[in-house]
């Protein structure tokens, strides 16, 4: 319904994501892999770099992002899914970072004003975040 809604012509997608690392499949045991890391999935029509590995068969994505990343391939849209495999369930300042490298891609370059002060920026929304999700405890 949200691509309905607007023009394709000369859109970009980029999807970020996470899921847990066990759901990563490797030959080697995934307790060794440095946690969290990035791997990425493009459409056809997506010609830009992207900011880290793409992901191997026979890895695949699930839900939500499946379906964007389906529908921009379809539609013959450029697009890209940053898949971020993390050890923890809740998101946290540490995943967040997994997407830093992002920031210095040219789609993304023009929204950011300083990247240095991203992370502080991220832990006090967290924090944020955190006090109103104690509310239930």
């Amino acid at each position: 319904q949200v691509f309905g809604c607007m023009q394709k012509e000369g859109l970009q997608v980029t999807i970020l994501s996470t899921c847990p690392v066990a759901d990563y499949k490797t030959q080697e045991s995934t307790l060794t892999l440095p946690s969290p890391f990035l791997k990425a999935l493009k459409t056809k029509e997506f010609k830009e770099q992207v900011c880290c590995p793409l992901l191997e068969q026979p890895n695949i994505v699930r839900d939500l992002p499946a379906a964007v990343l389906s529908y921009c391939q379809v539609w013959q849209i450029p697009a890209v899914l940053y898949q971020c495999y993390t050890d923890v369930i809740k998101l946290d300042t540490v995943t967040i970072e997994a997407f830093k490298p992002l920031l210095s891609s040219k789609i993304l370059k023009s929204l950011v004003k300083d990247v240095s002060e991203s992370t502080k920026i991220l832990k006090k929304l967290l924090t944020t975040n955190e006090t109103h999700s104690n509310i239930y405890i």
